[in-house]
């Protein structure tokens, strides 16, 4: 299944500068430009996908292009990468874009609120406003598509799908435990390092060491993982990472009660940064709401060797919003 939808669905890459920093965007479908074509082709919808941390999009691909199938390629699904997770390769360009004229000078962009504004600064600048939105977050993406409902109501924002989310108590989890000293205390080691041991490895060596990783792992990807191997894109990495155990505490419960309708939470059976009592308690707490839990043992990581399943799960769960989507007079923007 995978080897067929490499071959057959187009997916575009793009370097911008969103909020004065470099961003990768991948773009799966014909639909590059959706501010600007005006045809009657232009679909009613986006699938946007905010990625866990590190956010390297290259890791989402093969699960956007099978959920571009599942949804016989109607609807275009764009990957955003983090602030700071990305660097423009020498051989590529960066496309000039219009910033957005009211957008303030970002504080700490390469921090976990910095990225929130990341996010809906590209969703204002390059979305159009009418435009249906679908945001499916993983992991850390989870925590920032609840702050994207909870700051930007005006976004016609109908469902958001939390894909293993770490929503709260991130340091109280088993892998938290493990990563809060490594992170916290221990971060100015890993940048030393990072950079010691990195910085001067000439790219083809770093080309071959990722492709002897991926190559053990079994994972295969259409666009370079180089920045993977990046101590700025690593260092910014792992800033991110320790801001999420020290602000990932408490649920937004108030965002959440707000948004219900509009929520999907998935959580794993074999999660150490989500355990299955964070599911259960947010179960407890609301038990009207669409909050599920996997069966298949679908590990955190999904994207590594479960793109499949977890497509088929999603576009099972936005049947029905899509069927009525279609059903819509082309004059309804609501």
């Amino acid at each position: 299944m995978d080897s067929e939808i490499k071959e057959e669905i187009p997916m575009h890459e793009e370097f911008i500068l969103c909020c004065g920093v470099e961003t990768q965007v991948l773009k799966c479908g014909p639909w590059t430009d959706l501010l600007n074509d005006q045809s009657a082709n232009r679909p009613k919808l986006l699938i946007f996908i905010i990625t866990g941390n590190p956010g390297f999009p290259a890791f989402y691909v093969t699960f956007a292009k099978a959920l571009y199938s599942l949804m016989n390629r109607r609807f275009p699904v764009w990957i955003i990468s983090h602030a700071g997770h990305a660097l423009v390769p020498k051989d590529k360009k960066i496309l000039t874009t219009s910033d957005d004229p009211n957008a303030q000078e970002i504080k700490d962009i390469y921090g976990l609120h910095g990225q929130v504004e990341h996010k809906l600064t590209f969703l204002r600048t390059h979305v159009p406003k009418e435009m249906k939105l679908v945001v499916i977050g993983h992991s850390i993406g989870c925590y920032v598509a609840l702050q994207i409902l909870k700051h930007a109501p005006e976004l016609p924002i109908i469902r958001s799908f939390l894909l293993f989310p770490t929503i709260e108590r991130m340091s109280e989890s088993p892998n938290g435990r493990i990563a809060t000293p490594l992170l916290c205390w221990l971060r100015y080691v890993l940048y030393v390092s990072s950079y010691l041991l990195l910085k001067p490895c000439p790219e083809k060596i770093k080309s071959w060491l990722l492709s002897v990783v991926l190559q053990t792992m079994n994972v295969q990807s259409d666009f370079s993982l180089l920045n993977l191997l990046e101590p700025f894109c690593l260092v910014n990495a792992a800033y991110l990472g320790s801001q999420e155990m020290m602000e990932v505490v408490k649920r937004d419960n108030e965002t959440i009660k707000e948004h219900l309708s509009k929520l999907t939470f998935y959580y794993g059976t074999i999660d150490s940064w989500c355990p299955k009592e964070y599911y259960e308690d947010i179960k407890k707490d609301f038990p009207e709401g669409d909050i599920r839990l996997c069966e298949k043992k679908i590990p955190h990581a999904f994207t590594l060797h479960y793109n499949q399943e977890m497509a088929d799960l999603v576009a099972e769960w936005l049947k029905d919003d899509l069927s009525q989507i279609e059903t819509e007079p082309e004059g309804n923007k609501d």
